[in-house]
């Protein structure tokens, strides 16, 4: 008795949902164990994959949770690699407010700052001063 349910390799699928720019670096990332799929480790690029499949893998300082919708046929456009998952990711973490960048002369917008950009810049130096403390 044979099964026909469709699979693909998990690296193939990284690569085809463009995830990772190449199909390489899908299969290191999986080698180092840095991929879940349904929360269990995997260490094999060449573990097999379903729909329905949940994948939980870190990128670039953010966690994806996917669940496959489709195995693709191809690497192919953006918004078609992302018909592929449906995105279960939990919300960024908002970002720390950032100084304005000031080259010496100008700030990014141009000319002098304004009363709020100096409020910024202010915060940001004493936060700074605080931790070398």
């Amino acid at each position: 008795m044979t099964d026909t349910t469709p699979r693909i390799r998990l690296d193939k699928w990284l690569w085809h949902a463009r995830f990772y720019k190449t199909r390489s670096l899908a299969a290191k990332v999986v080698g180092q164990g840095d991929v879940r799929v349904n929360a269990n480790r995997v260490t094999k690029p060449a573990h097999n994959v379903i729909p329905g499949d949940v994948l939980t893998f870190g990128k670039e300082r953010q966690v994806f949770v996917v669940r496959i919708k489709a195995l693709g046929e191809r690497r192919g456009p953006a918004p078609e690699a992302q018909a592929l998952y449906d995105d279960l990711s939990p919300p960024p973490e908002p970002r720390a407010p950032q100084a304005p960048k000031y080259d010496g002369n100008r700030f990014e917008t141009g000319g002098r700052p304004t009363k709020r950009d100096r409020r910024v810049l202010d915060d940001a130096r004493d936060a700074a001063s605080r931790r070398l403390e």
